[in-house]
């Protein structure tokens, strides 16, 4: 396994928590329905995860160990949803028997795993025939921005850096079809979807937790410890999120690669 780039700083979560069928999972959305066991590969903060829950017959949420998986199993208890199950689970080795979901979903998870292609699988492994893998993951080469800020491209650069270290794949989403391709999937259908901001109240959320992120999370202990950025380095950083954030000309984009694939 890797280490987990992001960590679970209020930050991190504060951007995870907003994730939800329309923004993240939509291409999923038609191969959903009342009776589907659907497996949520790493659900971090459950957002996403409830959202199918309230589609879908039974969901299975996992995560890494017990403090990841809390998150979602919290969430869930506060509002009352009692249709998904918990697991901690390693991807690459997932305990569930063949054959025992009907669709199997991982959102910005294959940019984090050690091995992909295994994580596929296994995904594969426990997904009924005729069922469905989808996976979703940015791309962080692909992002663009205005003003182009030269923190910015630090800061983009400093991220990579750290992910690769930790044995993970930043710019995972224009890879995704590939490592289905590796894992011997035959039926793909490979799509892209951005997230975007560009309203004031879209930059305020989107600067403003980077800026925390950059001084605050996992992220910013790594890039210190590594000594691959000072405190100065990030403090600059964060700066410049927040000069973005407040310029009526900032744009962001995302770009996501996604895969509807056959088990």
């Amino acid at each position: 396994m890797t280490s987990y780039t992001h960590g679970h700083h209020e930050s991190v979560l504060r951007s995870h928590s907003v994730r939800d069928i329309s923004n993240s999972a939509a291409y999923l959305r038609p191969h959903l329905t009342a009776q589907t066991r659907l497996l949520d590969v790493g659900a971090g903060p459950g957002s996403i995860t409830v959202d199918f829950a309230g589609v879908v017959a039974h969901v299975t949420a996992t995560e890494i160990d017990d403090r990841a998986l809390s998150l979602s199993r919290d969430l869930a208890a506060s509002r009352g949803v009692t249709n998904i199950a918990f697991a901690v689970e390693d991807v690459h080795a997932l305990s569930f028997a063949d054959d025992s979901f009907d669709v199997v979903h991982a959102h910005q998870v294959l940019q984090h795993v050690g091995d992909p292609v295994q994580a596929l699988r296994e995904m594969r492994r426990v997904a009924v025939p005729g069922g469905v893998v989808a996976a979703r993951d940015a791309d962080y080469a692909g992002f663009l921005w205005f003003p182009l800020l030269p923190e910015l491209q630090s800061w983009l650069d400093l991220y990579r850096r750290a992910a690769r270290a930790n044995g993970g794949e930043p710019d995972a989403g224009r890879r995704l079809l590939a490592w289905a391709r590796a894992a011997g999937f035959d039926e793909i259908t490979a799509t892209a979807s951005t997230w975007c901001y560009a309203t004031p109240e879209e930059r305020a959320w989107w600067g403003g937790m980077w800026a925390d992120r950059i001084l605050e999370s996992a992220l910013a202990r790594q890039l210190v410890d590594a000594g691959m950025a000072t405190r100065d380095d990030l403090r600059a950083i964060s700066e410049a999120w927040r000069r973005w954030a407040d310029d009526g000309d900032g744009w962001f984009l995302v770009p996501h690669g996604e895969i509807i694939a056959r088990a």
